[in-house]
């Protein structure tokens, strides 16, 4: 199954290492660190012009990538629910 995070962008269900609500996890120096190594190595996808809500953990063949949307965790969480893709541990 995929997930569709936003304009015309789709990932694999299965690829999908975790789902962060932007606001909450960059309060933490650890996230903020990460996003920043991630950007510096090309790593973070931005499908947004507007102000971010989340960002999306996926391995796509062997290669980490970041993706970051506008849509919020529950909006992404509601479309995985609505593809009948079981909820493992995806909170926000």
């Amino acid at each position: 199954m995929f997930l569709h995070l936003g304009r015309n962008t789709v990932v694999r269900e299965q690829d999908i290492i975790g789902i962060f609500e932007m606001d909450k996890t960059t309060k933490s120096k650890c996230c903020r660190k990460y996003l920043s190594n991630r950007e510096k190595n090309s790593k973070i996808l931005y499908i947004t012009q507007k102000i971010p809500k989340s960002f999306i953990v996926c391995i796509e063949d062997g290669k980490e990538k970041v993706y970051v949307s506008q849509l919020m965790v529950s909006t992404l969480l509601k479309r995985i629910k609505s593809v009948g893709v079981e909820q493992k541990d995806f909170k926000g």
